[in-house]
């Protein structure tokens, strides 16, 4: 692969493992499989290995996915939620052990769990109450959703009796039984809500309700898998988990300790087929090294713990009848379609639809209606049929044929060369495109605009209240209050936080119009060079491939955008409405002068967010980290810093820089 193809498809990979992970994490609305996102993040990493110059700390191979959201307080957590290596086979497992073994001198344990799929919660205790729960959110900080993890009675309040130690942190997976899901999904169905695609969605949705009091009706359970302290009562992992249910945490009986790899895999093999009995759902089988002190030798990559690893089950499959096939067009456009079957029973839940991800892949089986298809559960979350028997097969049967047009709005569909799939170029007026956008504007990472969830956007469209993300700075609270669902207070707030939104960074606001392509890491390079929307309408481009990390596609997809006049009205209005798009900032240029040091960011700043600092020191040759050791240079210390990162600072006499040091010390 040529190095301009790389990095064209290094940021492709990044942006759809960053919209996958939004829809995972925070709209609990998973669009492919665990096995699929695997596949694509395992391309992004061997891309990145391969075309170093490339690689950033904001890649998805660097950090796990957030599900924070700004209903709710954040905190920072006291050890970072890391995510877990994975993999779906016996070999790759093996390599683990040699990898362990070749590491450590000593014999090696290892601790294996069934891999409950939940939602992963970290909850302190001080002086053996409990004080707060907080979601996994980036893995730095979560959403304490602590009155709803009251609810939860598998979870005390008090550890009652002698504890050592009296203050530590628990993790674990918070559960919803199918037998629960179940009612769930027929209660929503009667009130014509749509039902949830799993009990991982069920249990992550329940958990982000802002009233305890239904949280309380829906029967969580939580199934702890970790131990936390500076202080624990022994060296293991086994032994503390063991522990930790005897204060009164529920501790999964399956748990084994295992003396050697062949173990590991005999334990995975017996509950292959036994876990379907359990009342909730798994996927797999994590195995950790037991001693923490090897833990400790074996340390971290940049998302992981070297010393655990997922192993992933392979799906469960089933034969169906394929009724027809119906097509969705996404936010960029892009046309999916979508099998409707015969319900059939797939993983503890009934199967009506399972996604047939383009053109090529209907070719590649050969589709006709009426076919008899086999459906996997990849991942066990998103159906996709994965072949035929052709066996069943009348000569009757009609080939299922891709549409040459937009099921939405009738407009021919164009599919651009070494691209998978089909598009409606008609983004201006295909409401799915339409509405998509207004989603991808209002969301945290552009405009972040609170109230306007997808239900809201699809009122305000439907009312012809809004037909582009320029119209929200025209709303008026006369047309809001009257609509279903809000009323004079909420109403309030979407116009307050509307009008908040005018004060958004122009690299945000740059990143919020969705030019194809332009991804944050993208909008902020351009925000640097172009200091002003008006020099970038006018960058040609060979201009913009001057810049570095932007390719001929990016390049071509902004100067097409800038070409279309419904472009350059929408940036007219949104100008008017007061929206910045322009930088007083002097640009950021690379440099050095914090080559070599590794920092740590804790607390709260005046002058530029966490992200802008990490950034800061990435441009500056340093490298972010977000847990203190001795390898750590110094702390960039803001108000209310951690706790934990001020005492261990202190212990291994690691230096703390106050913002205004810190921005003297490069010249800022």
């Amino acid at each position: 692969m040529k190095r301009s193809e790389a990095k064209d498809r290094i940021e492709t990979l990044r942006k759809e493992l960053e919209e996958h992970n939004n829809r995972y994490y925070v709209l609990n609305q998973p669009s492919i499989s665990d096995f699929e996102y695997d596949i694509l993040l395992n391309e992004l990493d061997n891309l990145e290995k391969k075309f170093p110059e490339f690689a950033s700390e904001n890649s998805p191979t660097r950090h796990v996915g957030s599900d924070i959201t700004n209903e709710f307080e954040q905190f920072e957590h006291t050890y970072p939620m890391l995510s877990l290596g994975n993999t779906y086979s016996e070999q790759e497992l093996r390599e683990f052990d040699s990898r362990i073994v070749r590491s450590i001198t000593e014999p090696v344990e290892y601790v294996c769990e069934l891999k409950f799929d939940g939602a992963s919660i970290s909850i302190i205790y001080e002086d053996g109450a409990l004080l707060r729960a907080v979601t996994r959110g980036d893995g730095n900080k979560g959403d304490d959703v602590t009155l709803n993890v009251k609810t939860i009675k598998s979870i005390p309040w008090k550890i009652t009796g002698k504890v050592k130690p009296s203050d530590f942190v628990i993790r674990g997976e918070i559960l919803m039984p199918r037998a629960v899901f179940d009612r769930l999904n027929e209660e929503r169905q009667k009130a014509g809500l749509a039902p949830f695609a799993n009990p991982r969605n069920a249990a992550s949705g329940t958990l982000k309700l802002l009233d305890p009091r239904i949280v309380a009706t829906r029967s969580l359970d939580c199934m702890v898998y970790f131990l936390l302290s500076e202080d624990l009562p022994f060296n293991n992992h086994y032994e503390n988990l063991l522990e930790a249910a005897r204060w009164g945490f529920k501790v999964a009986d399956s748990i084994r300790l295992c003396k050697s790899i062949d173990e590991v895999i005999q334990f995975i093999s017996s509950w292959e087929s036994a876990r379907k009995s359990l009342p909730y759902d798994t996927d797999g089988v994590v195995v950790k090294v037991n001693s923490l002190r090897q833990q400790q030798e074996l340390g971290f990559t940049a998302k992981s713990p070297r010393w655990a690893i997922a192993y992933k089950y392979k799906a469960e499959e089933a034969a169906t009848r394929l009724l027809s096939v119906a097509f969705q067009v996404g936010r960029t456009g892009a046309v999916t379609p979508v099998a409707n079957l015969e319900p059939v029973l797939l993983s503890g839940s009934t199967v009506k639809r399972a996604t047939l991800h383009n053109a090529d892949q209907i070719a590649l089986l050969d589709l006709h209606l009426n076919d008899m298809v086999f459906v996997e559960k990849g991942g066990e979350i998103i159906p996709k049929i994965v072949g035929v028997d052709h066996s069943y097969r009348n000569e009757s049967n009609k080939p299922v044929v891709f549409i040459s047009n937009c099921p939405e709005c009738g407009t021919p569909l164009i599919k651009n060369e070494g691209e998978a799939n089909h598009f409606c170029p008609n983004y201006l007026h295909c409401p799915p495109q339409i509405k998509g956008r207004i989603e991808h504007f209002i969301s945290r990472k552009a405009m972040d605009i609170d109230g306007l969830g997808e239900e809201t956007i699809d009122l305000l469209f439907n009312n012809n209240l809004v037909k582009n993300f320029s119209d929200l700075y025209d709303l008026r609270i006369e047309q809001l209050v009257p609509l279903e669902r809000l009323g004079q207070k909420s109403a309030a707030n979407i116009l307050k936080s509307i009008r908040d939104s005018v004060n958004t960074p122009y690299s945000r606001v740059l990143f919020a119009l969705g030019i194809r392509h332009v991804g944050e890491t993208v909008a902020k390079t351009i925000a640097g060079q172009f200091k002003s929307i008006d020099d970038l309408i006018k960058a040609g481009i060979e201009q913009l491939t001057g810049v570095y990390e932007i390719g001929p596609k990016i390049a071509s997809s902004i100067v097409s955008y800038f070409s279309d006049p419904d472009n350059l009205d929408t940036i007219r209005r949104l100008k008017a409405a007061g929206i910045k798009f322009s930088s007083n900032e002097e640009s950021i240029k690379p440099g050095n002068l914090l080559d070599g040091k590794t920092i740590v960011i804790s607390g709260v700043f005046e002058k530029y967010s966490r992200d802008e600092y990490k950034e800061l020191i990435e441009r500056n040759g340093g490298k972010n980290s977000s847990s203190v050791s001795r390898s750590t240079t110094f702390i960039l210390a803001g108000d209310n810093m951690g706790q934990s990162k001020k005492e261990k600072a202190t212990e291994l006499g690691v230096p703390m820089i106050s913002e205004p040091d810190f921005l003297k010390l490069i010249g800022k």
